[in-house]
């Protein structure tokens, strides 16, 4: 098996070398991102297919035929770091940003087993989620009651009358009954079940193969479900087990036809994927929601608004809104809204006159700024070791006129510092924004 690692939009060569991929092995990995629902209209949304070799695009994690592995690594570099940092710290800092992202806890000595050096990101992933899981089954496997129909000697539960003076009427030594009983054979089970099976045929490590037979011996009375039968509105958490919810949503992410894709054909292969794009807004507005939710009268709400742009008037004189608007994050105070912030996965410049802000980024801001009422819009950016400043603030500027009280701030923030840095850096970066500092006293 052949492993190459890249980072997103960089290339890698044909050919036979250490840091060259096999053509035929190119040509089949482009044809798994081609597979993948981040792949787009044109098949090139997550590798660049070109004659001299493959490039990535803003899309990270593992594509992988029979015979050759690709990683595709984020660019996440921290203050004065540039360009040197080594994959096994960038595997690190992605896995962070995508438990907090996803609601996973990560422990110290977690961390420090997962192996950054030697395996992918998804070998970790799928060793983080064996770790999490043969610690949960430890205590038990989750069982419910569930409605049962048999036929005894004696009574169980309750008289199936209808089957008992029909089918059994000529066997009046058996009673019809109708009982509940606790079974493990759940929908949770049946989702760790798929989830174990999956990962069986994915992984190549030989802890996590281990580990995997282990956890398929310990579900061998569990009913094998397909992925795409799986009843997930089934899933009860309760009180007795609150601590199945982060494996659940672990689940979601390997059988997540988004995120991780199957396909079969001349060869068999898979893709775990992330938009980056998307992991970077998941994450900031987590960490958002975390630091106001210490401060009272302030709140904050991702991929909410939904205000439309424009209005008609149908027959009737019925006025119907089109195009509605989903900015990455509002923030609150009370009823009002005082900071809409949009994330965006790029690297801003600090040699270009407007650090490489995208024009259309800035009337989708504007858009925003007008349509919820709100004086202060942040485009929030991930810092990077080419910017001779702190993260915060790189610009501020004042909307329409130099004088108007609208503005609109170009921020950035490290994602390479610990949680609590980060959810004290945004609150921070709220304070400077709005001015509201009456309204950030801790909440008891």
């Amino acid at each position: 098996m052949i492993h190459r690692t890249i980072r997103e939009w960089e290339s890698i060569g044909y050919g036979d070398g250490d840091h060259e991929i096999p053509i035929q092995l190119a040509d089949q990995l482009a044809a798994e991102a081609r597979a993948s629902a981040f792949s787009g209209s044109g098949g090139q949304g997550v590798l660049e297919h070109g004659r001299k070799g493959l490039r990535a695009r803003g899309v990270v994690g593992v594509i992988a035929s029979p015979d050759c592995q690709l990683e595709i690594l984020p660019k996440i570099e921290g203050i004065g770091e540039e360009n040197s940092v080594d994959n096994a710290k960038v595997r690190s800092r992605l896995i962070d940003m995508i438990a907090v992202a996803h609601d996973i806890r990560i422990d110290v000595g977690g961390i420090t087993s997962l192996g950054w050096q030697r395996d992918t990101i998804l070998e970790m992933l799928i060793r983080l989620y064996c770790s999490k899981l043969a610690e949960a089954v430890r205590q038990g496997l989750p069982q419910q009651y569930r409605s049962h129909e048999d036929d005894f000697p004696a009574l169980r539960g309750r008289l199936n009358v209808t089957r008992q003076f029909s089918t059994l009427a000529v066997s009046p030594h058996k009673l019809a009954c109708r009982f509940d009983a606790r079974s493990p054979d759940i929908a949770l089970n049946q989702v760790m079940l798929a989830t174990i099976c999956k990962l069986s045929r994915l992984a190549q490590a030989s802890d996590n193969l281990r580990i995997l037979r282990e956890l398929r011996l310990r579900y061998a009375d569990i009913r094998e479900v397909a992925p795409d039968a799986l009843r997930w509105d089934r899933i009860v958490l309760d009180r007795t087990t609150t601590q199945w919810r982060e494996l659940v949503d672990m689940a979601k992410l390997f059988l997540d036809d988004r995120q991780q894709k199957t396909t079969a054909g001349p060869f068999s292969g898979y893709a775990l994927l992330f938009e980056m794009n998307v992991l970077f807004e998941k994450y900031v507005a987590r960490l958002f929601s975390r630091t106001l939710a210490s401060y009272m009268g302030l709140s904050a709400s991702a991929q909410g608004g939904l205000r439309p742009c424009l209005f008609y008037k149908k027959s009737g004189q019925e006025t119907v809104g089109r195009f509605e608007t989903r900015p990455d994050l509002i923030v609150r105070q009370g009823g009002q809204i005082i900071l809409v912030v949009d994330t965006k996965w790029k690297r801003i410049k600090d040699s270009d006159p407007k650090q490489g802000v995208s024009q259309a980024d800035v009337y989708q801001l504007m858009a925003y700024r007008q349509l919820y009422k709100c004086d202060n819009i942040v485009l929030l950016y991930p810092h990077h070791g080419e910017l001779p400043t702190e993260p915060g603030i790189q610009r501020e500027y004042s909307i329409a006129s130099p004088s108007a009280r609208e503005k609109l701030f170009v921020a950035t923030l490290d994602v390479t510092q610990s949680h609590h840095e980060s959810e004290c850096a945004l609150g921070g970066l709220t304070k400077l924004c709005t001015n509201v500092n009456g309204a950030w006293v801790e909440s008891n």
